[in-house]
């Protein structure tokens, strides 16, 4: 690691612990040059698969678009914001245990699908209207029906 005063390569660790609930390893390190003291902070870093949409374009997974989506779905809806986000935790966990590098959108839709109707059967169907392109009245009736009978 790279002194930040005064440039040297070598520098040693001089304390180690966890932080932000183990999700980081907190450095103390010094330098052996100028002796300064600093801190450093070591994260993983987990890639999420590409995104390929429908037309075939690729893009990469965007969490605030997740996020805006399944707000959208929710609004005005009596769901709590911790809910929401535990829930796009879940779903980037779900796609990080894919352990794929490219996935087609569909199947993101249906984690998105399934997180939304664990929190809310209306924020569902109105994401799944959405997203499966309902044609006609019947087609919502249906999925009612299969929420009522999922429910009993």
């Amino acid at each position: 690691m790279r002194c930040p005063f005064c440039s040297a390569q070598d520098t040693r660790v001089v304390d180690t612990r966890l932080a932000d609930d183990g999700e980081q390893v907190k450095r103390r390190r010094e330098c052996v040059s100028c002796k300064e003291r600093f801190t450093t902070f070591e994260v993983v870093e987990l890639a999420l698969p590409r995104i390929i949409k429908r037309n075939g374009v690729r893009q990469s997974f965007d969490e605030n678009k997740l996020r805006s989506g399944m707000q959208r779905a929710l609004e005005k809806r009596p769901v709590q914001a911790d809910a929401v986000e535990a829930a796009i935790s879940r779903i980037k966990k779900a796609l990080m245990a894919k352990g794929e590098r490219e996935i087609p959108a569909y199947e993101l839709g249906e984690l998105v699908m399934k997180a939304l109707n664990q929190l809310d059967h209306v924020a569902f169907v109105r994401f799944a209207s959405v997203y499966r392109s309902f044609e006609d009245v019947s087609e919502f009736t249906e999925m009612i029906a299969n929420l009522h009978k999922h429910d009993s």
